[in-house]
């Protein structure tokens, strides 16, 4: 049974792993016009000297970064509060998931339209609070567009985060804090000193799940902003390659090395989450 196993995850995960690491070190194109030739490392060489692969790995990280610290903190807090016996708790765990049940596309494109400087409502709802001028293009703008992805994945993935941290609080022995509160120790000392170290290892499963999915964002900034106005990210900039370029020129291999770049900083994140939070993989 072993033996079926390892071809079948050998077909499907390592041949096309190692079909564009091989490709990366070529050019070429699909266009038959375009004769394969062997560049050895010079795409890897080229990455750092291309400043749009340098914008869109800025992108990529600043877009992990934050978006994952604000799904944690908040899927933390949705967490404890569902877990507390309140009125209508089911119906409450429920509700919470639909935005992350909704297909991403559909919700990007949503959110593309409440943004809209037209007649988007969140663009009516920003200037009523003064926070932005009448008539601001939000996803035209700078900053304010890479802002709005982060806030629209914030509102989509943070039940995700919940759920899973919602999962760990539930194996806490309720004992521990029976005995906590026994000892004295009010709420934050039960919460600093017993949740939060019995969630070690979910919250540390949470993180990587959601960091190694950021770092290969694409539907909701392709979607949102097409990766305009500073907003491109590495798999953004990777299609375009990939795909708009794939008969006009003989990018196909410099598109494999970026697909080969991605894979490494995943791996890379990976490595440093297991290590820093010193998970068990057995």
């Amino acid at each position: 049974m072993i033996f079926p196993a390892i071809l079948v995850i050998s077909v499907i995960a390592f041949f096309p792993l190692f079909k564009t690491f091989y490709d990366s070190f070529f050019k070429f194109g699909l266009n038959p016009i375009f004769e394969r030739q062997f560049v050895g490392i010079n795409n890897y060489v080229r990455l750092f000297k291309d400043p749009r692969f340098l914008d869109a790995l800025k992108n990529t990280i600043v877009f992990t970064l934050v978006s994952v610290a604000l799904e944690t903190v908040l899927g933390l807090m949705i967490a404890l509060v569902v877990h507390q016996p309140i009125k209508f708790r089911g119906a409450i765990r429920a509700a919470m998931l639909i935005p992350w049940a909704i297909p991403t596309a559909i919700s990007s494109q949503m959110w593309r339209w409440m943004f809209n400087d037209q007649f988007g409502i969140m663009s009516r709802f920003l200037e009523a609070l003064h926070i932005i001028q009448p008539g601001t293009p939000i996803l035209g703008r700078p900053g304010m567009a890479m802002a709005a992805i982060i806030a629209v994945d914030v509102w989509k993935t943070t039940p995700f985060m919940a759920l899973l941290i919602l999962a760990g609080l539930q194996l806490i022995p309720e004992q521990l804090y029976e005995a906590a509160r026994i000892d004295g120790a009010n709420a934050m000392q039960r919460f600093f000193r017993i949740t939060l170290p019995m969630l070690r290892p979910t919250i540390a499963v949470a993180l990587i799940f959601r960091t190694l999915d950021a770092l290969r964002v694409f539907d909701v900034v392709y979607v949102m902003t097409r990766g305009s106005v500073g907003t491109e990210t590495l798999s953004v900039y990777n299609r375009h390659v990939l795909m708009d370029r794939a008969f006009t020129s003989a990018s196909f291999g410099y598109g494999s090395a970026i697909s080969v770049a991605i894979f490494v900083i995943i791996s890379v994140f990976a490595i440093i989450y297991i290590k820093s939070l010193k998970l068990e993989l057995d």
